[in-house]
């Protein structure tokens, strides 16, 4: 399976997983890029000593690549990157920000530069600013996602239209078909958030993983645009959002519904009813908990036999 984005990384596949705020510590990266693909730790839930911590476990625990993944909206993204160069990272993923603010300088100390964004817009701008790669993303997707809401099935072949550089396919993929399906409309590899919040090495806490597998088709929304769009599992919390939206809120309403920790104290807390439980819509074909390097055999194994049904 070797091409533009395994041998960008020194990977066996074309798979990568995806930087998830509590869900993507050293143990699931670890476990994925040993299985062969590259996994990713999630930055944006961490203290920087949390994640030198989290690099430093990572390292032990697999020989292969890993990457970082560094929402650039962070508040203490300069003590991050310090750490990152610190560490020896090789590969690293920005979110959410402006590319051109780090990549010249985390290239400059020789690592890989990654960024998502979710319009071919953003993707051009990615480019200039010299990244090495650029994940797309639809709005299936879980977590911090686009205004645009454009679908993976059209993001995908727009942007590869108008870069040149590999493209990595993301958002409501979760099995071998929907992997074939992106590389098909043009992506080099693909990126998988959601299917892995439901391993067993994922960290967050066992009742987001319960419910994660319970979800169901149009059980998840996109909403609070004005902040950053999320997409959420609806529950207490997101009924309070939708409730609150029927008065025509100003953003200052909406941060103090939104509150501090909200996300923590679903996802890594367990409170199902007052957290903030993002996922992607793909969870409705995400039926059980499995180890990480298991999700990744099957999805692989399926692609290859689709790929040769046809």
């Amino acid at each position: 399976m070797a091409n533009r984005i395994t041998s960008l990384f020194n990977i066996q596949y074309p798979f990568i997983q995806a930087g998830m705020i509590w869900n993507s510590g050293y143990k699931l990266a670890s476990a994925v890029s040993n299985a062969g693909g590259l996994g990713i730790i999630g930055a944006g839930s961490m203290y920087p000593e949390v994640l030198r911590e989290h690099i430093i476990k990572c390292k032990k625990a697999t020989d292969k690549p890993f990457a970082v993944n560094v929402p650039m909206l962070y508040p203490q993204i300069k003590e991050i990157i310090d750490i990152i160069v610190e560490e020896g990272v090789e590969i690293v993923f920005t979110s959410a920000g402006n590319p051109k603010t780090w990549t010249s300088f985390l290239k400059e100390k020789g690592i890989v530069v990654v960024h998502v964004v979710s319009s071919v817009k953003f993707a051009l701008k990615a480019q200039n600013a010299g990244v090495d790669a650029i994940v797309a993303e639809g709005f299936e997707a879980g977590g911090h996602n686009g205004r645009e809401e454009t679908t993976t099935f059209t993001l995908i072949p727009m942007v590869k239209e108008k870069i040149t550089i590999p493209l990595i396919a993301a958002g409501g993929i979760a099995t071998g078909r929907g992997m074939l399906a992106a590389m098909v409309l043009g992506a080099d590899a693909v990126q998988i958030g959601s299917r892995f919040v439901a391993s067993e090495e994922s960290s967050a806490h066992k009742n987001f993983k319960d419910i994660v597998v319970a979800t169901q088709d149009g059980e998840t929304e996109l909403t609070l645009k004005e902040l950053a769009p999320v997409r959420l599992i609806k529950n207490k919390f997101y009924n309070q959002v939708k409730d609150l939206y029927t008065k025509n809120p100003s953003v200052e309403e909406i941060k103090e519904l939104l509150g501090r920790a909200r996300a923590k104290k679903g996802m890594f807390e367990g409170n199902m009813e007052d957290g903030e439980l993002e996922i992607g819509q793909i969870a409705g074909l995400i039926h059980e908990i499995k180890p990480a390097a298991e999700i990744v055999k099957e999805i692989i194994a399926e692609y290859e036999e689709v790929k040769k049904s046809l």
